[in-house]
């Protein structure tokens, strides 16, 4: 396929969603979310005025309460085309010692999101050190059993999984692989646009080759995702969307550099770069990050005679 240029939209299919990988940073205070904050204001509410999935990040960490996953459902109504995408809690992806009361109470929040039609896949992210071995293929087997009935998606991180009969059993048993974008450094997986069930997913987690692997103390974790895509980086993944799309029937394209709301700027420029038209961008975010007035669907409610542009 010919490069597209720059004037030249993608045209990607309908069915591919964009949005950032959580939204619960502080970080993001007067820079993604106004401040003050009106009376009411919700995080997952206003992104959902702009995006049309959210990755639920906080399910990795602890599982999700019913409560609170009927109260997100709420939030979103407003956008129809909005579903949600959860990660599965650590505990069965990173520590491997998870029980049949763990999977009960993993289901108790999912199930909530999934009887109501919100539910658009459950990530299934393995760390780099997760390789292709006998015992971790037959843990990864045991946890798609355990949640067979949810869309399931797997993201491993380590080249060793590249390999057929491992695309071969995600597709026999309808789950989905994950391309991501990550530093490539040794065996790390390269970039791809694998589809092996009706779910696509992306995800992009930088470029920070300096800190991905760092294990210095006194590094905050947050600079591992400290990383702005440039255009003509984001322009491949646009690219490898339309063609993930065209062999599923929904698409996700998760932008996790979420420092400083980086990933949030990159998700509205794929907006932008798949359907070649302008976006409706957060009024605070475009004074921080300039490059947004190029492709924002409606004029800034003030100048921006100087905007900070966060490194």
């Amino acid at each position: 396929m010919p490069p597209k240029s720059k004037s030249e939209p993608i045209a990607a299919p309908g069915n591919i969603l964009v949005g950032p990988a959580g939204w619960s940073y502080a970080d993001w205070n007067g820079l993604v979310y106004p401040a003050p904050r009106p009376r009411g204001f919700h995080q997952a509410a206003y992104l959902a005025e702009f995006f049309d999935t959210i990755e639920i990040n906080t399910s990795f960490y602890h599982p999700l309460q019913a409560s609170h996953a009927a109260q997100w459902i709420g939030l979103v109504a407003a956008n129809p085309r909005f579903l949600f995408t959860a990660k599965l809690w650590q505990k069965f992806t990173h520590e491997g010692d998870a029980t049949g009361e763990d999977v009960k109470t993993v289901r108790a929040g999912f199930d909530i999101l999934h009887s109501a039609g919100k539910l658009g896949a459950v990530l299934l992210q393995f760390p780099f050190s997760f390789h292709y071995e006998p015992e971790n293929l037959a843990r990864l087997k045991q946890i798609l059993d355990s949640f067979r009935d949810y869309p399931l998606v797997v993201e491993v991180r380590h080249s060793s999984w590249t390999r057929k009969n491992f695309y071969e059993l995600l597709q026999e048993r309808g789950v989905g692989f994950c391309n991501i974008d990550q530093p490539i450094i040794g065996r790390s997986i390269k970039p791809s646009e694998e589809a092996t069930s009706p779910v696509g997913y992306i995800r992009l987690h930088g470029r920070r080759y300096d800190t991905w692997f760092s294990d210095d103390p006194a590094a905050p974790a947050s600079e591992r995702y400290n990383y702005l895509y440039s255009e003509q980086e984001l322009e491949p993944w646009a690219e490898r969307a339309q063609h993930v799309a065209k062999n599923t029937r929904t698409t996700f394209v998760i932008t996790n550099n979420h420092f400083q709301g980086k990933g949030v700027v990159n998700a509205l420029q794929l907006m932008h770069l798949l359907s070649g038209n302008k976006v409706k961008v957060p009024e605070t975010l475009r004074h921080h990050y300039p490059q947004l007035e190029l492709i924002a669907s409606e004029p800034a409610n003030e100048p921006t005679l100087f905007p900070l542009n966060p490194k």
